[in-house]
């Protein structure tokens, strides 16, 4: 059992004997005091009776007196609180007292009888005298009830100083013990403190360096903070600027996609002309071909014309006027053969120019399709630049993003760091507080090894 239950258990222990001796002692005294009040009350009945008995004879009867010792006696008997008697419980006493309530009832009568006739002055005598025989056995038996009620309490109190002696004893020896191990204690307690004290100036050293630590971390990270924010509004510039670039590129695909529609309509113009140039080519060799059968038909008719005008000549006179006619006629022809040179020779221009126009043509037709194949390979560079700015946006709006969550982490990391930086202060306070603590543990330590 530990030494500190031991000294409650005989705390408690005495506490409760005190209270039990505290409690005997006053039960006690009430007790003495009321066989001391059974025993006085039981004089006076004695002597009460020898007066009334002197009054009744001298002719001075005393009712309120007899009154007086029915109470007594009753009290005596039954117990009365205002006259401070308990109820009789010792079985001496007991039939004591009732043998003088009963003379007590025959002196009365006697007494009663005298006063009608006081010649029976020699029986009231005889009574008193037994009455009073009886009232100083009761007195007697009032005294040997209450010695030994004294005794019976002198040995209870002798029982308690031998439990008090006991209890005393094994708080002495419950006290050496405590003051064995209370030493060895001290001891340990004065070594453990010494190497507290050392371990505590260790630890302030640490927490001193952790303060300064923590303070210079809460600067970086303020620094860094700063940075965040910073980086986090040039994220949301970028995403502007990209946001920009990404509607310009928008209306350059826009723009690109008109001009290849452009592109395709003029191409099919093209077409549309170069049929048109190959139906015309078409009808300048029908030209030229019916050009040459004008000529021939020249050539012919001019031979049959000079043939007419031999013929006219070989007629004479006769023939004159057809050779006129003849003559006319191969004007016509050497007319309609020039003609015909000259249809040729613009026919021959426009063929040129048609083949000339023909490959210029089949050129911007190339040059068309050339342009569509760039215009569309522009539009493709356009739709990937798009692309590549939307995902630069996107990303430009999560770097920002990620930036203000990382500002905002930071403060966070900042208040930490502040409060850790606030906590260290506080250990540096309650270590300073432990250290002073410690060394006076260690001098009341000393104090007490010196004292025990």
């Amino acid at each position: 059992m530990k030494i500190t239950t031991q000294l409650k258990l005989t705390i408690a222990g005495l506490t409760c004997l005190a209270v039990g001796a505290t409690a005997l002692a006053s039960t006690s005294t009430q007790r003495g005091a009321l066989d001391g009040s059974v025993v006085n009350k039981s004089g006076i009945v004695r002597g009460a009776t020898q007066r009334l008995v002197k009054l009744e004879t001298n002719g001075q009867p005393n009712d309120a007196l007899i009154q007086t010792l029915d109470q007594l006696i009753n009290g005596l008997i039954n117990g009365d609180k205002t006259l401070n008697l308990p109820k009789a419980t010792d079985p001496g006493y007991l039939v004591k007292i009732e043998e003088v309530n009963s003379s007590w009832q025959q002196l009365k009568t006697t007494i009663v009888q005298y006063r009608q006739n006081p010649n029976l002055k020699s029986k009231l005598l005889e009574d008193s005298e037994a009455f009073f025989e009886l009232t100083n056995e009761a007195v007697f038996a009032a005294e040997n009830f209450s010695i030994a009620n004294i005794n019976r309490i002198s040995a209870t109190q002798w029982g308690v100083l031998a439990v008090n002696l006991g209890v005393l004893a094994f708080v002495f020896w419950t006290i050496q013990r405590a003051a064995k191990v209370l030493q060895r204690s001290v001891m340990t307690v004065a070594d453990s403190s010494s190497n507290i004290a050392s371990t505590v100036e260790a630890q302030e050293r640490l927490v001193a360096d952790q303060t300064s630590s923590v303070n210079a971390t809460t600067a970086t990270i303020e620094q860094l903070g700063a940075s965040s924010l910073q980086a986090a509004q040039q994220a949301g510039s970028s995403a502007n600027g990209a946001r920009e670039a990404l509607d310009l590129s928008e209306t350059g695909s826009q723009a690109v996609k008109h001009t290849v529609e452009g592109i395709e309509e003029l191409k099919d113009k093209v077409s549309a002309i170069a049929d048109q140039i190959m139906q015309l080519s078409e009808q300048t060799d029908q030209i030229s071909t019916i050009s040459g059968l004008v000529a021939d038909v020249a050539d012919q008719t001019n031979m049959l014309a000079l043939n007419a005008a031999v013929e006219a000549a070989r007629a004479g006179e006769q023939g004159k006027g057809f050779a006129v006619v003849a003559g006319e006629i191969r004007k016509l022809a050497d007319q309609s053969r020039d003609s015909a040179g000259k249809i040729n020779t613009l026919v021959g221009a426009i063929q040129s120019s048609i083949n000339s126009t023909v490959m210029v043509t089949d050129e911007g037709n190339k040059t068309a399709n050339t342009g569509i194949k760039v215009a569309q390979d522009t539009a493709d560079v356009f739709n990937r630049i798009a692309a590549a700015i939307n995902e630069v946006y996107t990303n430009s709006q999560q770097i920002a993003q990620s930036a203000k969550q990382q500002a905002v982490g930071v403060q966070q990391a900042v208040s930490a760091m502040n409060a850790i930086n606030l906590g260290a202060k506080e250990t540096v306070t309650a270590v300073s507080q432990v250290q002073t603590s410690t060394e006076q543990l260690k001098n009341i330590a000393q104090e007490l090894q010196v004292a025990v």
